[in-house]
């Protein structure tokens, strides 16, 4: 850090989880990647290398952010996914009227979460509907 506190100084890690840090005592103002972080539960934690929830920005280090759209997972409920495959592992099963934070589309298959704390995963897109 440089003496004046207010510049930043970043570190290099071997790792892409990066945590965010204040370079001063009040946390307001610079962030320094301050090196690797411990490996989190991507089970619950709404993180992938590309992309992570809004919520996440300032503690993970990713390209992008995304800011959830809420969905509702219709009558008959709906499995969430480990990966979106229908034979991977199957998290949970999320029940009617659950809402469903969708982060990411792809092939078919929405990720994300039913909340910040997670669970999170894949669920099929054709099992959700937009709320409101």
């Amino acid at each position: 850090m440089n003496p004046d506190g207010n510049s930043p100084q970043l570190k290099q890690a071997g790792d892409a989880s990066i945590e965010a840090t204040p370079t001063h005592k009040d946390a307001q103002g610079p962030y320094i990647l301050s090196g690797p972080v411990a490996e989190p539960d991507l089970r619950r934690v709404p993180l992938r290398g590309d992309l992570a929830h809004i919520g996440l920005a300032g503690r993970y280090f990713v390209p992008h952010y995304a800011v959830p759209q809420p969905r509702a997972i219709l009558p008959g409920g709906a499995p969430l996914h480990i990966r979106p495959k229908d034979d991977s592992e199957e998290l949970c099963t999320l029940m009617e009227g659950d809402s469903f934070e969708l982060l990411d589309i792809t092939g078919g298959w929405a990720w994300g979460c039913l909340s910040l704390e997670g669970p999170v995963g894949y669920v099929r897109i054709e099992r959700l509907e937009p709320i409101g």
